[in-house]
């Protein structure tokens, strides 16, 4: 039989080389995993039935909408990257240490691509509140395209190269077994602090600054009645634009909720100070925007509904269900 000390080890029969495990009640346990587990599921299928929505019905095929594609492919990889959380509830990593990089090489690339989506998302609303008139000319479907690609390519080469001595070398900066640590450098997590969280954070903040004082301007001007014959429609397509921005602008500002927490530990303490658990504590925050958004849809946005009841009805499986009309177009909120 072990002993009530072997008994708190990642690994027993390793004796002192093991890592401690942390001990809960065996209820208290039991409802951490079923609440993790639960999320998990949730930011899985909430966000399947986005990336369903957007891709199938031709009419949502717009560059705001394929922005909010590549949103939802980050927000459903988080959903699976739940599960290394979960792994991770009593401080004992279970599977290698390759794993252990894995899990943090594409947790990182994914939150970075998340990151560049939401400022396309906001230079996207910045540019048609506040230049409506060449907004079907300055934002295509390609250059939405190009944009998520750059985004996505950009977060998988700055990672890959920020955790290479990990990737070389996975476990060896592991203090016991069961631990899964991965270094960064110093200035790696300089560099990583100002690319996807001070500078990101700015353009995102000084462009819905912008987007509302735009939208200040114009109700004041609707107010007072001082509208202009040749502005009707300018006026009247803003107003469509406006309700988008205020929707997008919900799912912007509880992103930046959601991310401050981790940064925050990072600056007080540094990336490589962070112990597994407390590093999984303050990540859950930030994945648990991943379940957030499609939440947001289902109450801001009309046209997912619809299209969630075509998807749950199985009316996609239809002939010609890609060209079905739903009533839906990317601003009618």
């Amino acid at each position: 039989m072990s002993t009530p000390d072997e008994a708190e080890l990642c690994y027993p029969h390793l004796g002192n080389s093991s890592c401690r495990r942390i001990v809960r009640s065996h209820s208290v346990s039991v409802l951490l995993h079923i609440i993790l587990s639960s999320i998990s599921v949730l930011t899985v299928t909430l966000n399947l039935l986005v990336i369903i929505s957007i891709s199938h019905f031709r009419k949502l095929h717009t560059p705001t909408n394929f922005l909010l594609l590549s949103l939802a492919v980050s927000d459903f990889s988080v959903g699976f990257l739940w599960m290394f959380q979960i792994l991770l509830l009593d401080g004992c990593w279970v599977l290698s240490a390759g794993w252990c990089v894995f899990n943090a090489v594409v947790t990182a690339t994914v939150a970075s691509a998340s990151v560049g989506t939401v400022v396309l998302i906001s230079v996207d609303r910045y540019v048609a509140v506040c230049d409506p008139m060449h907004y079907q000319t300055k934002v295509t479907v390609n250059r939405a395209m190009i944009g998520i690609v750059l985004c996505w390519l950009c977060s998988v080469i700055f990672y890959s190269a920020m955790f290479k001595d990990n990737l070389e070398h996975p476990g060896r900066f592991n203090s016991c077994a069961g631990d899964c640590k991965v270094y960064i450098p110093f200035i790696s997590e300089i560099v990583n602090l100002f690319l996807n969280y001070i500078i990101p954070f700015s353009i995102i903040v000084v462009l819905y600054v912008r987007v509302f004082m735009v939208a200040v301007s114009q109700a004041q001007a609707m107010r007072s009645h001082v509208t202009v014959v040749t502005l009707q429609s300018s006026q009247k397509v803003n107003r469509s634009e406006l309700k988008a921005a205020r929707a997008l602008g919900v799912v912007v500002v509880v992103f930046l909720l959601c991310s401050t927490p981790f940064y925050c530990v990072a600056l007080s303490r540094g990336f490589a100070d962070i112990s597994a658990t407390s590093f999984a504590s303050v990540l859950c925050v930030v994945l648990f925007n991943s379940l957030l958004n499609p939440v947001i849809y289902v109450f801001l946005y009309p046209w997912f509904r619809k299209c969630v009841k075509c998807v749950l009805s199985l009316q996609i499986l239809k002939s010609g269900s890609k060209n079905l009309r739903v009533n839906i177009i990317t601003y009618t909120y």
